[in-house]
């Protein structure tokens, strides 16, 4: 704003500031090769390090496969999902599929990156997971969250506020403190002393749900990793390895049948 305002600096004065203001925040970063400098000056991997204002390291580019994410999740689509969940469930009253597209035009990545094969498979795994997590959009909590501990009271990062409770909320239902503190930073609430906003806000929501998304399972599609990837990222350490063999192959059937409707293969790789 204040370069803005000093219309009468030289452009090649301001440019050359431009560049000298870039590259010290790039230089503070101080990212190991093959993590992002976000916009804030963070290292990490994900839209919110490598999307719009990335500084440097590998960010990603603007999408340009051409798939529309509303032309594929179609509110038949998702009423197909929602409708299947009992009328007297929260969720019903609470998510929609206006909400998820609003959530969706902050992640110019998601549902766009690679073939449009990859972004059809993306779309179906995300709605699988939720499907899966939710019980079909039912749930915006997690079933007596309130009586668990999530607060990792070692990260130091992150610290727990006295009286908040960071179980299971939203689409893929956001746990720990240390998700609770990252996304709010990225999306813009206080995670931390407010995680009840994500059950009280359709788009940060949804906004949750795709951060972490983006942050640890986007890659998994789009690189050819498969379905099992993204399953060991939400929930590995209780599922996969054999440890939940139910759970894994309930998420790999939303899978196949989300991909069989909107008609593309779901590849291999699909349990963990």
């Amino acid at each position: 704003m204040a370069l803005r305002e000093s219309n009468q600096m030289p452009l090649l004065v301001v440019c050359l500031l431009f560049a000298g203001m870039a590259a010290a925040a790039a230089q503070n970063c101080g990212c190991s090769a093959n993590l992002c400098c976000s916009r804030f000056g963070y290292c990490g991997t994900g839209n919110d390090y490598c999307g719009d204002g990335c500084q440097q390291g590998p960010c990603y580019s603007s999408p340009n496969n051409g798939a529309s994410v509303a032309g594929i999740v179609t509110q038949s689509f998702f009423d197909g999902i929602i409708n299947q969940a009992a009328s007297s469930c929260a969720g019903r009253r609470f998510y929609t599929r206006s909400g998820f597209l609003a959530a969706a035009d902050s992640y110019p990545q998601f549902g766009r990156t690679g073939s449009t094969a990859d972004s059809r498979r993306e779309i179906a795994a995300f709605f699988a997971h939720v499907t899966h997590e939710t019980g079909h959009f039912c749930y915006i909590e997690e079933i007596n969250g309130a009586s668990r501990d999530y607060c990792d009271e070692n990260n130091r990062e992150w610290p727990c506020v006295a009286g908040r409770g960071y179980y299971g909320r939203g689409p893929l239902q956001l746990s720990w403190n240390y998700n609770y503190g990252p996304a709010g930073r990225a999306i813009g609430f206080d995670g931390l002393g407010a995680p009840e906003t994500v059950a009280n806000n359709v788009v940060i929501s949804f906004r949750t749900a795709l951060w972490f998304w983006m942050n640890n399972c986007h890659s998994s599609i789009t690189s050819g990793q498969g379905f099992g990837a993204t399953i060991r990222a939400i929930n590995g350490a209780l599922e996969c390895n054999g440890r939940n063999p139910d759970t894994v192959n309930a998420r790999v059937r939303y899978y196949r049948d989300y991909c069989r409707q909107l008609g593309v293969d779901p590849g291999n790789n699909l349990t963990c």
